[in-house]
């Protein structure tokens, strides 16, 4: 059975940090793309970021470049999104999805299965 698991959202204050991880089980991450997407109440679906199985090129949403570093491990099946300097504008409920292609976009249309999402809160 194929399963995403992420872990890692909660309340931070602005300013602060957060690693996100996703834990995958049932098939063989090597072989996946990845990407983190979010959903805030009343906003878009947002790709925030993906990595390539091939080469491991990443790309960020401008709104979190220079912030978040998406990074993936494929022995440990586990992909990472560390969020740096977060803003209010970043609370959402971020999901990790993943795909059979060799190369990826920030678009939800590439991907295969997604996780359960994990709840990122910025606040003071």
């Amino acid at each position: 059975q194929v399963q995403l698991v992420e872990s890692g959202g909660d309340l931070v204050q602005p300013g602060g940090s957060l690693r996100l991880s996703c834990a995958a089980s049932g098939f063989t991450a090597d072989y996946y793309g990845w990407a983190w997407f979010r959903q805030a109440p009343g906003k878009e679906h947002e790709g925030v970021s993906c990595i390539n199985t091939s080469d491991g090129v990443t790309d960020y949403a401008d709104s979190v470049k220079g912030r978040f570093t998406i990074s993936r491990d494929n022995a440990m099946n586990t992909v990472w999104l560390q969020m740096n300097n977060l803003k209010p504008d970043d609370t959402a409920v971020y999901y990790c999805a993943a795909s059979p292609s060799f190369y990826v976009g920030r678009g939800p249309r590439d991907y295969t299965y997604w996780g359960q999402g994990t709840q990122v809160t910025v606040s003071a």
